[in-house]
């Protein structure tokens, strides 16, 4: 057994990177990592800082198989699921409250809980090997939350496919591409650069604009039309009083380089 920890965080250039660090297992995912990936998402949403975070998996062959199923059954079930999921589930940046933008970068298969980080992103980047399944119904177990995520995602065909047919069906990552699954097909050794470039282009925005405007897409998917255009109207108009929203335009009149306000008390 790897002594090497479970999930590697680094931070450069604005950026921070989680790296799902159990190729021997297929990068899947144990008790023990919620409260790590938790506090890495806390980390990521607190630090002013970071402006953008990418999630990866290590090695070539796995994103992120899910939960590992052989310490499931070694303690006799599910170690969660007697509260509500705000108070349970803890994976992806959506269920920590990261408002900041996510890319995943999925370098290989991915499987049950791994499609948290897939549907919960805001740009998914693929590599042209990469697959998608999932595998609760096999083990017995219910398709619910990440489900429902792909069937935002996802053609409502597509998503129940992937759902009730298990293991029998693997989506090649050019299907995920051409339904909208993935934003971004690359191949393997191209993956990372091309995320970090994203991560680095999205950086040089407005920090307070760009998580304004995630806010305002997400909350767009649970709300009709009209009543997401009144909350998106209520966040610009509350951002004019930001200081980026002068920047902004003077930087562009005087042809020079934004210098964006990115804590609360006006740290540069």
């Amino acid at each position: 057994m790897s002594d090497a920890p479970e999930v590697l965080f680094e931070k450069r250039d604005h950026v921070a990177c989680l790296t799902l660090n159990r190729p021997h297992r297929g990068n899947s995912l144990t008790g023990s990592m919620m409260p790590v990936i938790r506090e890495m998402w806390a980390e990521v949403r607190d630090d002013p800082w970071i402006r953008a975070a990418i999630v990866i998996g290590a090695g070539e062959r796995h994103f992120c198989t899910g939960a590992d199923v052989h310490a499931v059954a070694g303690r006799g079930g599910m170690s969660t699921g007697n509260g509500p999921l705000t108070d349970e589930v803890f994976w992806s940046p959506r269920q920590n409250r990261v408002w900041k933008p996510v890319i995943s970068a999925v370098n290989g298969l991915v499987a049950g809980a791994g499609l948290h980080f897939v549907v919960d992103a805001d740009i998914v980047l693929a590599a042209d090997h990469a697959a998608f399944m999932d595998t609760h119904v096999n083990v017995g177990l219910v398709g619910a939350m990440e489900n429902i995520g792909l069937a935002k995602r996802l053609p409502l065909g597509s998503a129940l496919r992937m759902t009730l047919m298990g293991k029998s069906y693997r989506m090649p990552a050019q299907r995920a591409y051409q339904l909208g699954l993935v934003d971004e097909l690359s191949t393997s050794d191209e993956l990372m650069a091309g995320a970090e470039e994203m991560a680095q282009q999205i950086a040089r925005n407005s920090p307070a604009a760009v998580q304004l405007s995630k806010q305002a897409v997400w909350n767009s998917l649970e709300t009709g039309y009209g009543q997401a255009c009144e909350y998106g109207w209520s966040l610009l108009r509350m951002h004019w009083a930001h200081p980026d929203a002068k920047e902004g335009p003077r930087a562009f009149a005087e042809g020079r380089e934004p210098r964006w306000t990115t804590g609360a008390d006006g740290e540069q």
